[in-house]
């Protein structure tokens, strides 16, 4: 599946993916829009591309690169 395919899903669809496809790397706190509070959820790895999911499963947002990644110099 492509992130493009991913995005064409319903809710329902994006959840099932991520319950029995996709790999959990860990807990995340994503910034809000406009400096606003922040979303608790977690990261999951899908395909090869990576979606949060907020703890109360209504933000399901793809993204083709890690956010849990941190470049080492």
């Amino acid at each position: 599946m492509t992130i493009e395919e991913f995005k064409q899903k319903t809710l329902p669809e994006k959840l099932n993916a991520i319950r029995y496809e996709a790999e959990l790397l860990g807990s995340y706190e994503r910034n809000g829009e406009h400096n606003g509070p922040k979303t608790p959820g977690d990261i999951f790895a899908l395909y090869d591309f990576w979606v949060f999911l907020s703890d109360d499963e209504t933000m399901v947002i793809p993204s083709r690169r890690n956010p849990l990644h941190v470049d080492e110099e």
